[in-house]
């Protein structure tokens, strides 16, 4: 128990200095300590106020893993399947045998889908987003996603939805202090097809990280 605290607290401070030092884009794990608005979209259980990283205390995380895949269904909007695996990544930080077992099923699953005729651009899009998610939220003895490269899956399921505008913000999000030509370019796409998606219209306006002098959309295109 004294172990689990440890990891939530450290987790915490962590997107705390995010706030303290929001002006450098690196300062944090946005992935992690950024929640996302699903509206009423199901995702895995939760409690508490957007801060609040340990989730909902009673759930089973045996269960992380088959949870996660049934909410991962070809219908869950690209934003939802974001906060969807935020969530996992912050179970999976208490449960390594769960974090090694989702990262393998989605990691099977797109490999099946980059082998088959009717390739699965959401297969490859829940692996590449869960491997930055790692990155970012598990230390690297327990993140058994340390060296894959997640953004070039992300970018094979663009090539196959055709530019998504939720998956251009995801990876957006993914490339925020990175390459900024290529970070650049999904904003702008991002920006453009919000106008025609509420949800990411709503993600965007959003307050970044809980400052609230600062949108998403103003943090994301900052150069």
């Amino acid at each position: 128990m004294k172990r689990h605290f440890k990891l939530v607290r450290f987790t915490g401070l962590a997107c705390l200095t995010v706030l303290v030092f929001i002006t450098a884009a690196l300062a944090g794990p946005p992935l992690i300590c950024h929640p996302f608005d699903i509206g009423t979209e199901k995702s895995l259980p939760w409690s508490g106020t957007s801060w609040n990283l340990s989730g909902n205390e009673g759930y089973e995380t045996s269960h992380l893993v088959q949870d996660t895949l049934d909410l991962l269904g070809p219908k869950t909007p690209v934003i939802v399947r974001m906060e969807t695996l935020r969530r996992a990544t912050l179970y999976a930080n208490k449960d390594p045998l769960a974090a090694k077992a989702l990262l393998t099923r989605l990691h099977a699953r797109a490999e099946a889908a980059e082998n088959t005729k009717s390739k699965d651009a959401l297969a490859m899009f829940d692996f590449g987003y869960l491997v930055e998610t790692y990155n970012q939220g598990l230390g690297k003895d327990r993140n058994p996603a340390v060296g894959v490269d997640g953004y070039a899956s992300v970018r094979k399921a663009l090539a196959l939805r055709d530019s998504d505008p939720e998956m251009e913000f995801a990876a957006a999000l993914i490339t925020l202090g990175k390459s900024e030509a290529e970070h650049q370019e999904h904003v702008r796409k991002a920006m453009a097809g919000a106008k025609s998606d509420p949800l990411l219209s709503r993600n965007l306006a959003k307050s970044f990280l809980g400052n609230e002098k600062q949108s998403v959309a103003e943090a994301l295109a900052k150069k």
